[in-house]
């Protein structure tokens, strides 16, 4: 009987969701100092625990980068449902576009995430579906108030995500970037 990537520590025995915690800590660590390819032979090491150890709970690089990132995602999703619920359609956008880059910024994990064409584990699916919905609903308010451009779909942010995240890295002024996206989607 296959199992998938374990993802959620409420499942997980006392002990194994100790080890769990330890190679998340370690690949945090990692990330930190700026190491996003995540050897698992490195994160194992780090952590104290074999190998196989850390890809029976991550198969793969992608399933450990998701469980890094899974509550920023989570956070982002929240941010994207107070967008959507926000009064001002203009600025939910707006907010949720700083929230993005904010969350981003903060864990570099999440950018590789939100990049990603494909989901390695459930729970990043189901955040991916949820910010989807999230961002639906939120741009066709912004459609009908005339607030951007109509051929904006929710996949086209979430590569203006992860673009404005880069441009951050790379030239320093976050406000000046999320300002001239902002310009750009508008109507």
């Amino acid at each position: 009987m296959a199992s998938g990537p374990t993802t959620k520590t409420e499942s997980l025995r006392a002990d194994s969701a100790r080890v769990r915690a330890r190679m998340l800590r370690a690949a945090r660590a990692r990330v930190a100092a700026g190491d996003l390819e995540l050897p698992m032979n490195a994160v194992a090491k780090a952590a104290g625990v074999g190998v196989g150890t850390v890809y029976r709970h991550f198969p793969n690089r992608q399933a450990l980068l998701e469980a890094l990132a899974a509550e920023r995602f989570a956070l982002l999703v929240q941010a994207a449902e107070q967008a959507v619920a926000s009064p001002d359609v203009a600025a939910g956008l707006a907010r949720l576009l700083r929230a993005a880059l904010e969350h981003q910024l903060d864990d570099p994990a999440l950018a590789v995430v939100l990049s990603a064409p494909d989901a390695a584990c459930q729970e990043t699916t189901e955040l991916v579906r949820a910010l989807t919905e999230a961002v639906d609903r939120l741009l066709e308010r912004a459609r009908e108030t005339g607030v951007i451009r109509p051929e904006i779909t929710a996949d086209d942010l979430r590569a203006l995500f992860c673009g404005l995240q880069h441009a951050a890295r790379v030239g320093g002024d976050t406000e000046l970037y999320t300002d001239i996206l902002l310009r750009g989607i508008r109507a």
